[in-house]
């Protein structure tokens, strides 16, 4: 979602940006209140500059006037940083809301027959027809059917997507093929889109725990840097030198930390502009900041390290099993499975010749595949085939087989998935599934790596497929034959040993460890309970987001740290210019006049005006943020202080001297 300029933009953005010259607005913001204040005081000193003891002949009321000036552009760049990132905010609410318009619905009824009715009257566990190329009305869990679904209103993904029974649909999706049937699984006002609205404007007023906590200390700042300024008039006036309030405006404005304070808000606001990029939609700004503080990953194999879609390869018989009976056994059990793994295992069997329809397992009930029992299939009273874990099925049924469990070692051996089938209690065969590392996930890895962050993989996988693609991936460790509960549980060891934990899902028994984890990062087209449970979702349905999310989490807080440390800097430079200027009259104090300013009165005025350009200046890195790269936090933090440390110091003395220098050649000699 671009932020794209125009006539309307920029009116509600200078609109803005003048509204919060409200001292009720700046009052949130300590150094930027304590500077309009500083303005609103120095308006009234150059209209009345006698009634405060101001000197004013020669030059001193340019100087006065100067200084309002420049006090007023200092406020008016530090509002329009705030309000350009809010800007950015609203943009992205309004093409959310241009998403939510009423559609008709096709809403089935307690006796079976459909009524229309529009979106807003569907409400939480209605069930709804689809048609082929019609919109979604509404959130909602696919119960029947399957098709392909156009995200591309909310995603900007042009290339449609498979939904299937259990899946998530979102409303103002479009279904592009077939037929579903949906349960709603929210009411008016409570879908998606709305409270990705809710949250986007959220995102414009709260601080992040980082954010308060560092505005409270620069208002403590604030505060020693004014209780030094004001002790500097009494000290003045007994050292014989005529004490100038307006010069001690300017030192004030110039000692306290206005360019950290000035864009503090916008880096805030703009850390949620730009994750949502990424197509992710945060909850809050603490859970962006919470991923630049991870210590720990946990993620499963499929589709986060692994490509994900595992599609039937091979089938391998038993000894003394037909090879056309065991294709039979397959697609039978697989027919009733509408899973990735089933609809591809039927497909290869009817590519091998099986003719097994539909009304040929009619009789049978369908045993679905859940992540407690690691197996599906079907059964009746004198017949079962079910497929899945081998570690699953030798528990359920109590066998062993070394011919199963050699061939099962081999497919995973080489990173594949071995799905042992079982009729009637005994092993007839073993189905590989081909399964492959993600592009680029070993050196995505490897950079998490470099920034001391472990890397922990939970699979259903037995132990052989995990350590396999563990060593091909370069992850820490793994967790072979997880269940829901193991995921919950290495997420507590890990938060017990006082880690910040991320993780990524995308089921309901995925909701109790990603609400326990500080970062939860769900798919879009997840359940609701994992929706809800986490603190992100990805529009995307890309696992591999929480490693974009991590390394943005990261960026917010090295721009903010990086400004923080440049502003700190900048002051020493300029308590080197106003500090000889004040007490110029001290021959013993010139050997602090570095910059050799010799024009007290100019050389205020060249600090000032650097003190309100960095503000401008910075606003780009601030919205954009510092370029990152993986690297440990002792090497980040030596990267901050050697850049934006020692670069706050020397830049200043720089760019006053030449503005100094530029100010005398305009002809500016008060």
């Amino acid at each position: 979602m671009k932020f794209k300029l125009n006539s309307e933009k920029i009116k509600s953005t200078v609109i803005a940006t003048f509204k919060q010259f409200n001292p009720v607005f700046e009052l949130r913001n300590p150094v930027m209140f304590v500077t309009e204040v500083a303005f609103l005081f120095s308006v009234v000193m150059a209209i009345l500059p006698s009634y405060f003891g101001l000197p004013v002949t020669g030059n001193y009321p340019e100087f006065y006037f100067s200084v309002i000036i420049l006090l007023f552009l200092t406020l008016l760049f530090a509002n329009f940083s705030y309000a350009i990132s809010e800007g950015k905010s609203k943009a992205i609410v309004a093409s959310l809301r241009k998403l939510r318009k009423e559609t008709l619905a096709h809403r089935l009824k307690s006796d079976g027959t459909i009524e229309e009715v529009k979106s807003s009257d569907l409400r939480k566990g209605d069930m709804f027809v689809v048609e082929k190329n019609e919109e979604i009305p509404t959130d909602g869990e696919v119960i029947d059917g399957s098709g392909y679904v156009s995200e591309s209103s909310i995603t900007g993904e042009s290339r449609p997507v498979l939904r299937i029974v259990g899946d998530s649909v979102t409303g103002s999706t479009t279904l592009t093929t077939d037929r579903i049937k949906v349960r709603a699984s929210s009411d008016p006002g409570e879908t998606f889109i709305d409270k990705m609205i809710d949250l986007v404007n959220k995102s414009t007023r709260e601080k992040t725990p980082n954010e308060t906590a560092l505005t409270a200390f620069l208002a403590g700042l604030t505060l020693i840097f004014l209780i030094v300024t004001a002790s500097l008039y009494p000290l003045s006036d007994y050292m014989g030198i005529s004490p100038n309030l307006m010069i001690l405006i300017v030192l004030l404005i110039c000692l306290i930390p206005t360019t950290i304070g000035a864009l503090l808000s916008a880096i805030g606001i703009a850390s949620i502009n730009r994750i949502s990029k990424y197509n992710i939609m945060a909850k809050s700004g603490k859970a962006v900041e919470n991923a630049g503080d991870i210590d720990t990953i946990i993620v499963d194999k499929t589709g986060t390290i692994t490509i994900g879609d595992r599609d039937a390869k091979k089938f391998y018989p038993a000894p003394g099993v037909d090879y056309s009976d065991f294709v039979k056994y397959c697609l039978m059990a697989s027919i009733p499975d509408k899973t990735r793994e089933g609809i591809s295992i039927a497909k290869l069997a009817r590519i091998e010749g099986a003719k097994i329809s539909e009304d040929d397992v009619k009789e049978y009930t369908f045993l679905p595949f859940s992540a407690e029992t690691k197996f599906s299939g079907i059964e009746k009273a004198d017949e079962s085939i079910i497929k899945g874990a081998l570690s699953a099925i030798e528990r359920k049924y109590g066998i062993k087989d070394q011919y199963i469990e050699g061939i099962s070692k081999e497919i995973s051996s080489r990173g594949g998935t071995a799905l042992p089938v079982v009729r009637n209690g005994k092993f007839v065969g073993v189905i590989e599934l081909a399964d492959m590392l993600k592009p680029g996930i070993r050196e995505r890895i490897e950079s998490i790596k470099k920034m001391d962050i472990k890397t922990i993989m939970c699979t259903g996988d037995d132990e052989i497929t995990a350590q396999q693609i563990s060593l091909e991936s370069g992850i820490d460790e793994y967790v072979a034959n997880s269940t829901p509960m193991d995921k919950y549980q290495v997420v507590l060891l890990e938060k017990e040993k006082s880690r910040m934990v991320a993780m990524v899902g995308d089921g309901t028994n995925d909701a109790p460890a990603l609400a326990k984890a500080d970062v939860g990062l769900a798919m879009n087209s997840g359940t609701q309970a994992a929706k809800e449970a986490a603190n992100m979702v990805d529009l995307d349905n890309d696992p591999t987001k929480l490693l974009d999310v991590i390394f943005l989490g990261k960026q917010v807080l090295i721009t903010r740290g990086a400004l923080t440390t440049f502003s700190f800097a900048n002051d020493i430079s300029k308590y080197f210019v106003i500090l000889p200027a004040i007490f110029a009259s001290f021959s013993s104090l010139s050997y602090i006049n570095i910059l050799d300013l010799t024009n007290p009165l100019l050389a205020i005025t060249s600090a000032l005006i650097f003190n309100t350009l960095i503000i401008l200046a910075l606003l780009p890195l601030a919205l954009r943020g510092v370029t990152f790269r993986p690297a440990s936090v002792s090497d980040i933090l030596k990267r901050n202080i050697g850049l934006y440390g020692f670069g706050g110091v020397i830049l200043p003395f720089i760019a006053i001297k030449v503005i100094y220098m530029l100010l005398l050649a305009g002809g500016v000699t008060w």
